[in-house]
């Protein structure tokens, strides 16, 4: 293959991963199920909260499914862009909000929800359709605390180059929605919380900070994640005394396993990582290429992740013989971290690419590309970037240091320069990252 031509074929099994985690199809898989419970219990209306990257096409396939047999209120809340200009029939409202610091549009619909969720009791159902991103969305900060304050707290956690896990332990203690606080608002309703998964391992607890499902974290494990990134100085005094008034007691602890509240409530994950990525090797093989899947729970910092992958691909191209037409491919997905130092614009999958471009400079029959499957990484507009052992020679010609721009945290506006960022618009699901490494034996091997 040509340059061109794997860069076609990495962008052509990329897109086959995200028609596999299409979240209409997801939604519309379970709502028999949905509409079983509804009757079997007898129950009277359906309240319908929807928030995330995913939020608008869950909503809208949920909702037609309901249509010829219910009616529907309830609330959609997603990301700035993401709505599409979507209007629903009947009592649905439409929200969009800040991601991924929370802002005042996703505290104004978090009030609508919980106003919603007061005005049922146990002749209802509360259908929950949750994707990621509904951690910064659905912003409803604990007594105590401004949303400023949780703006504080959220930036400094996203620059220390804290875990998802480690950010929502924090954020479920400053909220009155995460950490199953959600269920409980909807107690003794009946509920189903459909899921769209972007954490590794699938955990209830972590998608979207758990709102519906039992949290196993405290307010103790809180105060931890701050003083390992040495930032319980540097969050504001509210953030601090809440917490502290938490792990003292004096504060009642998010519902944990076993809470009544959970009694009326299941939770179903309709898709993740593993299903995209089980489908980009499938299309990897109709491609012609030797397809392996090794990892859905890749994490580390993205640079790192990206100069091991480097190792592994100069391993593999070293066994693959020219004269057989051998060509491999890699498909990974997990969702590393970036440490910000600098003050340049990126997000972890253009970081990771820029890595890995650099340790390929000069390399022949290696094309990598590293992108977010809700098609925005970090705060850009674009979902990654896809390089390959040109890369880094092509930028060099031009005058640009990849070197200064990797140190800036400056990712973004390298691949802007160097027009190998991958641009898809918002997909509609969220289920991690993905990165596809194509593999092709150099000629003479």
């Amino acid at each position: 293959m040509t340059p061109v031509e794997r860069r076609s074929a990495i962008v052509d099994i990329f897109t086959s991963a995200l028609r596999a985690v299409d979240p209409s199809h997801s939604v519309r898989k379970y709502m028999p199920h949905v509409l079983d419970v509804y009757r079997e219990r007898d129950l009277t209306e359906v309240a319908l909260v929807s928030f995330g990257k995913g939020a608008v096409p869950m909503a809208k396939a949920a909702i037609e499914e309901l249509s010829p047999w219910l009616p529907a209120r309830g609330i959609v809340l997603t990301k700035y862009g993401h709505a599409h200009g979507a209007v629903f029939d009947g009592s649905v409202e439409v929200h969009e909000a800040g991601h991924p610091v929370p802002d005042e549009a996703g505290h104004a619909a978090a009030e609508k929800v919980l106003k919603l969720l007061s005005e049922t009791d146990e002749t209802s159902l509360v259908l929950c359709l949750i994707s990621g991103g509904g951690s910064a969305l659905l912003a409803a900060p604990a007594a105590g605390i401004s949303l400023g304050d949780k703006q504080d707290v959220t930036g400094l956690l996203l620059k220390s180059g804290a875990t998802i896990e480690e950010l929502n332990t924090v954020r479920k203690h400053l909220s009155r929605v995460k950490g199953g606080r959600l269920a409980q608002a909807a107690y003794p309703a009946w509920g189903i919380s459909l899921i769209l998964s972007d954490v590794i391992g699938d955990r209830l607890d972590v998608i979207a900070s758990g709102p519906t499902a039992p949290d196993p974290s405290t307010y103790a494990g809180a105060i931890a994640v701050l003083e390992k990134y040495d930032l319980a100085g540097k969050v504001p005094a509210g953030v601090m005394k809440v917490l502290g008034d938490g792990a003292s007691g004096a504060l009642p602890e998010t519902p944990k396993n076993g809470d009544p509240v959970f009694n009326n409530f299941e939770n179903i994950i309709i898709a993740g990582n593993q299903k995209a990525t089980e489908a980009a090797r499938e299309r990897a093989d109709e491609l012609g290429f030797i397809a392996v899947a090794p990892a859905n729970n890749v994490q580390g910092e993205a640079r790192k992740i990206g100069e091991r992958y480097v190792s592994a691909v100069k391993a593999t191209q070293s066994r693959l013989k020219a004269t057989h037409g051998e060509a491999m491919c890699f498909i990974y997905g997990g969702e590393t971290t970036v440490t910000v130092k600098g003050d340049g614009k990126g997000g972890r999958n253009t970081e990771m690419a820029l890595a890995f471009a650099l340790a390929v400079e000069g390399m022949e029959g290696v094309t990598f590309l590293s992108a977010g499957t809700d098609g925005t990484d970090g705060p850009t507009d674009a979902a990654g970037a896809i390089v390959d052992g040109a890369t880094i020679t092509n930028a060099r010609a031009k005058g640009l240091s990849p070197e200064d721009y990797l140190d800036r945290n400056d990712s973004y506006n390298f691949f802007k320069e160097t027009g190998d960022l991958l641009i898809t618009g918002p997909t509609g699901t969220n289920v991690m990252d993905l990165q596809i490494v194509l593999i092709e034996a150099r000629d003479g091997s």
